[in-house]
């Protein structure tokens, strides 16, 4: 796969998170392709990784880009969230040297991308059955926990609504949890869902499940290896923390469909639930997202997906670009 021959028609596609930046250049109409990964923090900023990524390939010089970032975007000014990098919307034209830059949360382009799904990009979890023309919501957890809607029928044509529903506060559906996250209550002050879904998240959430069997002193491994010692059944508060995460997601993804009204689908993506692998309970998953009493019956038809794309985000900032890009791009 590439990008096309040639140094004029680009655009520039770029996925960045709070740990990885991911890169590629795309015609339009074309596939995108010229992929590379870089590390966020060996990087002082945006434009210096933007520069980096395409001194690579001298010859091109993008006459649009699509940047889709971990952060609100609230203001001219962007911070991260999880990374120590902010930058001036309306200065990058000018230190990129790429005249149009549209900036989209990182959930936005995800939400963006959903349309175009299908066949291996997605692995179903449990019933339902997509209802064309209503709304998708994505959400994932990562360095932090993404929320966003896809709206196929917002005024002026189809939109993407980036949220910062990864910071609504978390409920329990049981005892544990409740214990659980009145531990965490007194760490952080305020449990957001992000707190335990995400990969941090499920530190806190082994860290807490065990000193609430006493093991105060115990260490906490990283999410990886917690997910590893949960699918070897060697640690049992690490099977429970993946147990634990994987109904709470559920839970979450059963409150954003009711929230959005999401009977075309409710989807998770982010890094943290492939590294889980067999250790993320899907059964569970599907009964929490169901249980939610009177409208389980409305839950039971909305479906549920593992998104298994390999570049979502870029597929979705590909897809905005084809519907916003201007005719000089």
């Amino acid at each position: 796969m590439n990008a096309g021959g040639g140094s004029g028609g680009y655009w520039l596609l770029a996925d960045i998170g709070g740990t990885h930046a991911r890169f590629a250049l795309q015609r339009r109409g074309r596939r995108p392709g010229r992929f590379r990964v870089l590390e966020t923090g060996a990087y002082p900023g945006l434009a210096p990784a933007l520069k980096a990524y395409l001194r690579n390939w001298p010859g091109i010089r993008p006459e649009a880009a699509a940047l889709a970032v971990a952060a609100p975007l609230t203001g001219d000014r962007v911070r991260f969230t999880n990374a120590a990098w902010s930058f001036s919307r309306s200065a990058l034209p000018r230190r990129t040297g790429i005249a149009r830059v549209h900036v989209l949360n990182d959930f936005e382009a995800l939400a963006w991308a959903l349309p175009g799904l299908a066949g291996k990009d997605l692995a179903k979890i449990g019933r339902g059955r997509r209802d064309g023309g209503t709304p998708q919501a994505v959400f994932g957890p990562g360095t932090g926990l993404g929320v966003a809607c896809y709206l196929p029928e917002a005024a002026g044509g189809p939109a993407a609504l980036a949220t910062e529903g990864g910071h609504a506060t978390l409920a329990a559906g049981s005892d544990r949890e409740a214990a659980a996250i009145a531990s965490l209550r007194r760490r952080f002050g305020h449990v957001s869902a992000e707190r335990v879904l995400s990969g941090p998240g499920l530190a806190n959430l082994y860290g807490t499940l065990a000193a609430l069997d006493g093991g105060a002193g115990a260490k906490v491994g990283a999410p990886s290896a917690i997910a590893r010692a949960a699918r070897a059944g060697r640690d049992a508060h690490a099977v429970e923390a993946c147990a634990m995460f994987s109904a709470l997601m559920g839970q979450v993804a059963g409150d954003l469909a009711l929230q959005f009204g999401a009977r075309g689908g409710v989807y998770v993506a982010g890094g943290v639930i492939k590294g889980l692998g067999a250790a993320f309970d899907r059964r569970a998953f599907r009964r929490r997202f169901e249980a939610k009493g009177r409208y389980e019956g409305w839950l039971a038809a909305v479906p549920t997906f593992l998104i298994t794309h390999p570049r979502p985000a870029l597929a979705g900032l590909a897809r905005f670009l084809d519907r916003h890009a201007g005719p000089a791009d």
